[in-house]
């Protein structure tokens, strides 16, 4: 899906957003444990293999919806969403990171997350 987003549609968004990525959090951090305790020691009090492959469609499931909504992720550890959209004629990612509380931040297309800068 080619779509783009004003700064007020993304913004109205993000209650969404930040719900979708509570839920990946979560389960990342279940699956990072998992993971880790059956490599260390074979076991793990969260399940084992089922439980992981559960977790994997989960996530991917998650993300999904993102891509359905026309928003794209560009990481999940710590989750990062790019919203397309132009400010003055230019093609930009309105950029939000795990953690952030709004929608605050964006970037030029052409630059990535480094060329990030505040919202006018």
């Amino acid at each position: 899906m080619d779509r783009t987003f004003t700064v007020d549609e993304a913004r109205s968004l993000m209650p969404l957003v930040r719900e979708k990525v509570g839920e990946v959090v979560a389960i990342r951090a279940d699956l990072a444990e998992l993971s880790h305790d059956l490599r260390s020691s074979g076991h793990s009090a969260l399940g084992g293999i089922p439980e992981a492959k559960g977790f994997e469609a989960r996530v991917a499931d998650l993300l999904s919806w993102f891509e359905e909504q026309g928003i794209e992720i560009k990481g999940i550890a710590p989750v990062l969403v790019d919203f397309p959209s132009f400010l003055g004629g230019v093609s930009v990612r309105l950029c939000w990171i795990e953690g952030e509380t709004g929608l605050g931040w964006y970037h030029r297309s052409d630059l990535g997350f480094p060329g990030r800068r505040p919202l006018p």
